[in-house]
């Protein structure tokens, strides 16, 4: 996971430096932007392994950064560094496509781990559940492999979560997902933010599923979902 080239975005000059240095001194090759503009022209020019963004910077921010970063790249995984710790400010951030939210103070270390705990997650997902990649759900053609999900030749691209998600989702079609297993299998913690994003997540694909009536994505109080479909 050394090696791994990091964009860095952080107003904060000192912290910004403080960071890189760091990150540089652990094996991370990591370029430094000091607004969202500078952060998306770095982006758009270069290859990243994963993204570190503030939340709140000059001429653009965080979340914005990361909705356009998503648009070119579903894939990458992107850490939010913010001093909010609402809860909403967390689900707004998950909502966006994040991997992970970290709250300003935190020491190097943990974002050290948890970096590391993300790249460790994004690289086994490339190779486990290889073999089952194909699915139909109802009217739809789920190809897992290269994340499309296909209505009668209208394909749209789901992230890495998405996918993960509704192939977990599949394998277990017709019966209830436990959302504690759900959670430990794609975030690897059952935490309160981890199930805030997976409820976005949840939301998002009932959304992309809405065409075919015959497919249901339903709520198992206190349970979990059940994909309700002719699989």
């Amino acid at each position: 996971m050394e090696n791994t080239k990091v964009l860095l975005v952080e107003d904060d000059a000192n912290l910004g430096n403080l960071l890189k240095e760091y990150l540089e001194a652990k094996g991370y090759s990591t370029v430094l932007a000091v607004n969202g503009k500078q952060g998306y022209d770095f982006f758009s020019k270069d290859k990243f392994g994963i993204c570190i963004l503030d939340v709140m910077m000059p001429i653009k921010d965080g979340y914005t950064l990361a909705k356009e970063i998503r648009a070119i790249d579903t894939n990458i995984p992107i850490v939010f560094l913010t001093a909010k710790s609402m809860k909403e400010d967390a689900i707004e951030g998950f909502s966006v496509g994040a991997d992970d939210y970290i709250t300003k103070p935190f020491s190097m270390e943990e974002l050290l781990l948890r970096i590391k705990a993300i790249l460790r997650r994004t690289a086994g997902n490339a190779s486990k559940n290889s073999d089952i990649t194909s699915f139909t759900i109802g009217e739809y053609k789920f190809d897992y492999k290269h994340q499309i999900l296909d209505l009668k030749g209208v394909q749209h691209k789901l992230t890495t979560k998405e996918a993960e998600l509704l192939k977990l989702l599949c394998l277990h079609a017709n019966e209830v997902l436990d959302r504690n297993f759900a959670l430990k299998s794609i975030w690897q913690d059952d935490n309160y933010f981890n199930g805030r994003s997976m409820d976005v997540y949840i939301a998002k694909l009932r959304k992309y599923l809405k065409d075919d009536t015959n497919v249901e994505l339903i709520n198992v109080h206190g349970k979990g979902f059940k994909l309700l479909s002719g699989i």
